[in-house]
């Protein structure tokens, strides 16, 4: 494939204009919106606005006049169609970690008789931790964490499993879990499922009504292109919503916060899984980042992000000197999320390199260099020259200079 080819696949992508809702640094290919998402031109001017007008102007008169006080509710609503919700079971607050540890409690109260939480050994860290700072807190005989490899979840649902914790796409290898199999091989089990989306929420569709999935997280800094440490969300079904009890009984989840009672009562609707006051400039943030997604239609995100996926694959296998980087993916694009992983000992110089060169991927231990297609502003002559300058590092060497191979605190 020539550079010919590829600028015609950019004029043909019906999602190009999108791009240019994003304000993406000059001479940076960003190949990392899997681990944050670049800055939307609507964020800039929406952030602005509420901190100028609505915090320095109105000041406290703003949580009535410009509804700050719904913006966890209203950035929820417009997260639900995103990942294949129905309204009134989204609610944007928090981070995952805290809301799977609102989630985690909820799930082992309606399974009482049951302890295990099952999950895999590769999920995402902080999930685990979570299911073991609550371990520590209510006892093995109330919560107690089982890992397994991937492969072993279908044969490790026994009865003795209250929640099965799963991310749908891992956060590693990219590769994509059966959201649908996976629930109802649970549900006929009577486990209740709990789903991670932080790296498939805004990259591929995703159905959680449809699969009957029971709870969910994810986060808004990714994708959804809202800014570092940007407010999460969470889904309960709404069968659920009435039996749950959650443990972070804040005045936000309070049936009438503002009756300042002194006994709690919680919400009876998705809104009793807030907890404290919520982040505006944050929430402002996410509120507008997603209005980018108003007019997208979801699948052709997932058609664009298999094509640059593949498009990089196959560029890859064209240059002879990167046939030591090792496909950590699967190599079937059904089978994964919109990222790519490959494996080398040099990963991480690698990486570094890569980013003096202006192309911006990111290093995951123990020797995994990821690339991640965010397709409403990654455009395939981003791909090609992006692997245009990772064989040219590779073939030359570089990455072993003394600079690309000294440890940061953050990859």
């Amino acid at each position: 494939m020539n550079i010919d080819e590829i600028i015609a696949l950019d004029k043909a992508d019906p999602l190009a204009k999108k791009r240019l809702e994003f304000d993406l640094p000059v001479d940076t290919l960003y190949l990392d919106g899997n681990s944050l998402g670049a800055l939307p031109k609507s964020v800039k001017s929406r952030v602005a606005e509420v901190v100028s007008q609505q915090w320095g102007n109105d000041l406290i008169k703003s949580w009535n006049k410009h509804n700050w006080i719904d913006l966890p509710i209203k950035v929820g609503e417009k997260i639900a169609p995103l990942i294949g919700a129905a309204k009134g079971q989204v609610i944007c607050c928090d981070s995952i970690s805290v809301n799977l540890f609102k989630l985690l409690c909820s799930a082992l109260t309606l399974s009482s008789d049951r302890s295990v939480v099952l999950s895999t050994k590769d999920n995402f860290p902080t999930d685990l931790y979570m299911v073991q700072g609550l371990s520590d807190l209510l006892g093995p005989d109330l919560c107690q964490l089982q890992l397994v490899e991937e492969q072993l979840i279908q044969q490790s649902m026994t009865e003795s499993v209250a929640v099965l914790l799963l991310t749908q796409v891992n956060f590693r290898t990219g590769k994509l879990l059966d959201m649908a199999k996976l629930t109802q091989l649970a549900h006929d089990k009577g486990i209740l499922v709990i789903w991670d989306l932080a790296h498939s929420a805004g990259a591929l569709p995703v159905e959680l009504d449809k699969c009957q999935v029971d709870f969910a997280v994810g986060c808004g800094y990714k994708y959804l292109n809202a800014g570092p440490g940007s407010p999460a969300f969470l889904y309960v079904a709404k069968h659920h919503q009435t039996a749950v009890k959650q443990p972070l009984s804040g005045w936000m989840g309070h049936a009438n916060p503002f009756a300042f009672e002194p006994e709690y009562q919680a919400a009876d609707s998705i809104n009793q899984f807030q907890c404290g006051t919520p982040s505006v400039l944050a929430m402002s943030a996410l509120d507008a980042a997603l209005d980018v997604w108003q007019d997208v239609n979801m699948q052709q995100i997932r058609n664009k992000s298999i094509a640059l996926a593949d498009l990089f694959l196959g560029l890859i296998h064209m240059h002879e000197c990167l046939h030591d980087l090792i496909l950590c993916s699967p190599n079937t694009a059904k089978q994964r999320g919109s990222q790519l992983a490959f494996s080398h000992n040099d990963a991480f110089a690698i990486c570094q390199a890569l980013i003096e060169k202006g192309v911006i991927a990111d290093f995951r231990a123990p020797n995994i260099l990821r690339f991640g297609f965010t397709p409403l502003y990654t455009s395939f002559e981003d791909v090609w020259q992006a692997v245009t300058t990772l064989a040219s590092i590779v073939e030359t060497e570089l990455y072993k200079a003394d600079r690309f191979n000294i440890s940061l605190k953050v990859t």
